[in-house]
């Protein structure tokens, strides 16, 4: 659409029944790609069905690093939307607080287990 840019945004959180591995912190292994594949498969349409739904782009998994117990994998990713300015503006709290709903309270991500507290929207 006219006027229209590509803004992005940061989500992290923490899977706690995901155990880190040093695999998963290098983009090009078999275990980086197949897990970056499972959380688009869980982020994309959560976040296609939020607010920003509709301006949504999609989501790249940059980084996965150790969470405080071994069993712990914190995942960090850039998301983009296309941003009109005769839209309403990026809402992180909004948007934080749909994730949070759809998410059981920060609790689940498919087979996935949230660390409660993990949840950050930045943008």
């Amino acid at each position: 659409s006219p006027g229209a840019t590509t803004e992005h945004f940061t989500l992290n959180f923490t899977i706690t029944n995901l155990m880190f591995t040093t695999d998963l912190q290098t983009p090009n292994s078999r275990k980086f790609q197949s897990t970056e594949k499972i959380m688009k498969h869980y982020i994309d349409p959560l976040l296609q069905k939020s607010s920003i739904g509709p301006h949504f782009s999609g989501c790249k998994v940059t980084g996965f690093r150790s969470g405080r117990s071994r069993d712990d994998t914190k995942v960090d990713a850039v998301c983009s939307y296309k941003d009109n300015t005769s839209l309403a503006r990026f809402d992180r709290a909004k948007l934080y607080q749909e994730l949070s709903t759809m998410t059981n309270n920060v609790t689940k991500l498919g087979h996935y287990s949230l660390d409660r507290n993990s949840l950050y929207v930045d943008g």
